[in-house]
């Protein structure tokens, strides 16, 4: 948990302030702590955050909290802008499918799914790192192990701490992403940064 609150919020509330409109009601799909939910709240959005933690939930302020694993959530109500960042489409197929899914279900006919997703040299040429705030965050290995299927290794180095986390992410080519998100009913309406990691999607009229 105190990992999660020392990693500092990057560039996301700029790009997604400037991809929707003011003062929208954005549903943040795994939300953790409230790193980027803090942000949004500031600038005057409405905010539910969703996170099956209630531990990661109880950091979170000025927002609706809702716990419920992503893939479940049934909320009788659809938003503005559905948020799914933190680079989650990456899961492998049938998790990433109930995200899309997720995403399709609560966002308004007119409103739109912002989509963080990797740069295709993100798992390259390791290990690599970064510097933040009061650390680092070193990209260790990515390692086959099935089909499309990579375990990556990251580290988060600090003066006085040192975190590991290893966890599986599938690189998806655009070709791949754009075909998930039509199986979920979405499709690109703008790639939002120069690396196409963020991506705007909109509805689409067939529902999953």
């Amino acid at each position: 948990m105190e990992l999660y609150e020392r990693l500092p919020v990057g560039d996301e509330p700029d790009i997604i302030e400037q991809a929707v409109p003011a003062r929208a009601r954005i549903l943040e799909l795994g939300s953790g702590v409230g790193r980027v939910t803090h942000p949004l709240v500031r600038r005057g959005f409405t905010v539910t955050a969703v996170d099956e933690s209630p531990e990661m939930l109880e950091r979170v302020r000025g927002a609706r909290a809702v716990r419920s694993p992503i893939e479940e959530l049934e909320l009788d109500e659809r938003f503005d802008v559905v948020l799914l960042g933190s680079f989650l489409v990456h899961a492998p197929p049938q998790v990433r499918q109930g995200l899309l899914r997720a995403c399709r279900r609560h966002v308004a006919d007119d409103g739109c799914v912002l989509i963080q997703r990797e740069d295709e040299g993100r798992q390259e040429n390791l290990p690599r790192e970064r510097e933040i705030p009061g650390g680092l965050i070193r990209m260790v290995s990515s390692d086959l192990v099935r089909p499309g299927v990579r375990s990556v290794h990251v580290e988060y180095v600090f003066p006085d701490a040192r975190w590991t986390q290893t966890f599986l992410a599938c690189p998806l080519t655009p070709e791949a992403f754009e075909l998930a998100l039509a199986e979920a009913g979405l499709a690109v309406d703008a790639y939002l940064t120069d690396d196409r990691t963020w991506v705007r999607a909109r509805p689409v009229d067939s529902r999953p």
